[in-house]
């Protein structure tokens, strides 16, 4: 199948791979930045943004990773940077330990998979929040002007809610809202977590906010299932959406992971 992707700057290929309910809008506010020094590629999963949904995909972990690869082949590249936010930095993980030849680093903003026992139902606040989205995000331009509107949509997201551009906020509803694939692909990874290995080869970064309600570090940041070699960073004042949160020093990150390569 082929993901829908939009292609900026030139340079080395840096492969953005957004989360559950997301979507490749969900870089805006470090995307231009990077593109200053690669060629972004943002991809859209089955089911998500730009990118129809087919129920006959397997969207596992795994098979998001081969179809990922796939894609990259019809874009004729070979190898690239991997950055990955939540489910998306699963399966730059799994890219990564699948593919060590077309991989040259990652860079992984609140992975999930590296849980201490893996989930085996769904996570009945995450459903609600799927469907308030999928009743709101069409009006989402006009209440998300308002703070109340914001911190019930975005408190447990970011403890920097209140200073998230608006526009930002518009696009993850939306995101969210229109993300036919979310639970079928929330089904797909149900008694799964990553426990593969990374070549030493590839440089590993993962970053974790301090306060990261979705994935929390008592249950949801277990190390030992990391790469032996990963730079595991964590920070101050930050939620599961690190890039919004603080976007220069994730992009700080990023170049230097890249640079290691």
């Amino acid at each position: 199948m082929k993901l829908h992707s939009t292609i900026e700057g030139s340079g080395t290929p840096l492969v953005l791979i957004h989360g559950l309910g997301s979507a490749s809008t969900t870089w805006k506010m470090i995307r231009p930045e990077l593109s200053r020094f690669f060629q972004t590629i943002a991809l859209d999963f089955p089911g998500h943004g730009s990118t129809p949904f087919n129920p006959d995909l397997k969207l596992d972990p795994t098979s998001l990773a081969h179809l990922i690869i796939q894609n990259l082949d019809e874009l004729e590249i070979d190898k690239a940077h991997l950055v990955g936010s939540s489910l998306g930095g699963w399966v730059g993980l799994e890219l990564a330990a699948l593919f060590p030849d077309r991989v040259i680093s990652y860079t992984g903003l609140a992975p999930a998979g590296l849980w201490l026992a893996p989930y085996n139902s769904r996570v009945p606040g995450a459903a609600i929040t799927r469907y308030m989205a999928k009743s709101l995000h069409k009006v989402s331009p006009v209440l998300l002007k308002y703070d109340w509107a914001k911190l019930i949509g975005f408190g447990m997201v970011s403890p920097r809610w209140r200073d998230l551009p608006t526009d930002v906020c518009i696009d993850a509803t939306k995101a969210m809202g229109t993300s036919e694939g979310y639970f079928p692909m929330w089904d797909s990874f149900l008694g799964e977590r990553f426990e593969k290995e990374v070549a030493s080869s590839i440089p590993v970064t993962i970053i974790f906010g301090d306060s990261d309600n979705t994935l929390p570090v008592r249950t949801s940041q277990e190390r030992s299932l990391a790469p032996k070699h990963a730079k595991w960073v964590v920070l101050s004042e930050s939620g599961h959406a690190p890039m919004w949160d603080h976007p220069d020093e994730v992009i700080s990150e990023i170049l230097e992971s890249a640079g290691r390569a």
